[in-house]
């Protein structure tokens, strides 16, 4: 096969010397062979970016033998080597010794050299019924193979019907000389390096013009980040509880929501700039509803009518409204629990409702392997009559089983918005010890009573990270490989699809021991 560089020599120096060439199907190699008319254009596209010649396609039907075609044209057909097979004289050959010489071919031929006149069956015998034959189907082909077509349509009928010869479109090409025609190829330069640049080089060196045109490279299919697996199945789990989820496109949050809503006093440490991140423009909002303010105010300094004495300290709206990247998806569960004591009043009927979410969440922490200053909060309220703290029991057993948790247990803890709190543990098979995995409890009176829900409606909530679960499915140990700048993109691309109810990665370590 002809190189590159010697089919641009052939094609310059042809049109050099003819000052066209009519059809480049008539170009041939050194040997006199056929060229490949693919490699023709990839250099007449070469040579035409450099404008150095110009082309149109000739588009023509031919006709080509199949690999069978190829073997009756060199041995003649099938019903012709029956015919050679068969002895003259009367006696013939048995049929079987036929097709002991040919095999398969004997088959074949038998049926067309009977139609033909050629031979006959006389008992087990196949005999000769004339002296010779003319292997008309052999001289066809090789015409065909010689020409590429047939004087004769009903000829080339008959052979692709018995699979001997196949029509293709091929394309060849017109050339003519171009505008920078010249025997000689200049190197034309892709990019403007800094070497040219400080050389001066860049002033007269040619460029290769870019080929907008061209398809490029085909993007390889898309991967999801192993946290969106994870985050995917924990989705899934929502989802076929019935859970509706919160939208948490907005991580831009007002204190009031983030903290005040929540009844976390104004003074608590989480407030601080040390674990907090607060936005410096704008610093401050005001849009929250006025009438929820004032009662959030009163159940701070004194409890209103919650019940509660509150915290005894003047509560200022200046801090309410600072904004900050929220810390807890809880901010949102409040708003949410807002809406639907709003609704619950607008209709006179309070629904059941049962909301989940999974997003990105930011504290002003120290970055270590198993801390990150964002990562992502898995939360999931219901808002439900009388609930109970063996309400929320109840459904952690249920909801933990679902992602592959037996066994858990839970302990208590505080949490400034929770009362009763409990922290969630699982137990590991492979460490042999219990593991924390969450947090929940149910939402303190000085919280939803001031949104404005009915008094005998309890809301139980519980939350998780995300990053540790997919940590312990992936095996991975260093937070920082799972998410930010140091993340390898090969990692996204072979990393398996997650099963929360199947173990895998470090839940796996030590099992096999057992």
């Amino acid at each position: 096969m002809a190189s590159t560089e010697e089919l641009q020599t052939l094609v310059l120096t042809t049109l050099d010397r003819e000052n066209v060439i009519v059809d480049s199907k008539d170009l041939k190699t050194v040997s006199g062979g056929d060229l490949d008319q693919l490699a023709v254009l990839g250099v007449l596209n070469s040579l035409k970016s450099k404008e150095m010649v110009d082309y149109s396609s000739i588009g023509r039907e031919v006709w080509t033998l199949s690999k069978e075609g190829e073997q009756v044209a060199e041995q003649g057909s099938h019903e012709a080597r029956v015919f050679e097979a068969i002895p003259a004289g009367a006696e013939g050959i048995p049929m079987s010794e036929v097709q002991a010489i040919l095999g398969k071919a004997a088959n074949i031929g038998q049926g067309k050299a009977i139609k033909n006149g050629w031979i006959r069956k006389e008992g087990d015998n196949l005999v000769r019924a004339k002296d010779s034959i003319v292997d008309q189907t052999k001289s066809d082909l090789q015409e065909i193979k010689k020409t590429a077509t047939h004087s004769n349509a009903k000829t080339l009928t008959d052979l692709k019907k018995r699979k001997l010869v196949e029509k293709q479109k091929v394309t060849t090409y017109k050339v003519t000389k171009g505008p920078q025609f010249s025997l000689e190829i200049k190197k034309e330069a892709t990019d403007i390096t800094a070497e040219m640049l400080q050389s001066g080089e860049w002033k007269n060196a040619t460029f290769k013009k870019y080929n907008f045109d061209a398809a490029g490279v085909a993007p390889s299919g898309g991967h999801l980040h192993p946290l969106m697996k994870v985050r995917q199945e924990f989705r899934e789990i929502f989802f076929e509880m019935g859970f509706e989820e919160m939208p948490t496109n907005c991580f831009a949050e007002s204190s009031f929501w983030n903290f005040d809503a929540l009844f976390q006093p104004q003074q608590h440490p989480a407030r601080d700039a040390h674990d907090t991140f607060f936005l410096k423009d704008p610093a401050s909002t005001d849009r929250f509803p006025r009438d929820l303010m004032e009662k959030i105010k009163v159940t701070h300094e004194n409890g209103g009518d919650t019940g509660s004495t509150g915290y005894n300290y003047v509560w200022k709206e200046e801090d309410a409204g600072k904004l900050l990247l929220r810390t807890h998806t809880t901010a949102v569960s409040s708003n949410m629990l807002y809406k639907l004591a709003e609704k619950t009043k607008k209709e006179g009927v309070f629904r059941p409702a049962k909301y989940f979410s999974i997003d990105r969440v930011f504290r002003n922490e120290s970055v270590d392997a198993t801390h990150l200053a964002e990562f992502h909060q898995i939360e999931g309220v219901i808002a439900d009559k009388n609930l109970t703290l063996g309400d929320l029991i109840g459904f952690m057993d249920v909801f933990f089983k679902k992602m592959g948790m037996e066994k858990i247990r839970f302990k208590p803890t505080y949490n400034p918005y929770t009362e009763p709190s409990m922290e969630i543990f699982s137990y590991h098979d492979g460490l042999k010890k219990w593991v924390e995995i969450g947090n929940s409890g149910m939402f303190r009176p000085e919280m939803l009573l001031p949104l404005g829900l009915p008094p005998d409606v309890r809301v139980i909530a519980w939350g998780l990270g995300l990053e540790r679960p997919t940590m312990i499915k992936y095996n991975i140990s260093n937070i920082r490989d799972l998410l930010g700048h140091k993340v390898k993109i090969d990692m996204i691309k072979e990393y398996p699809i997650c099963r929360l109810d199947k173990k895998m990665g470090k839940e796996l370590v030590g099992v096999s021991e057992q």
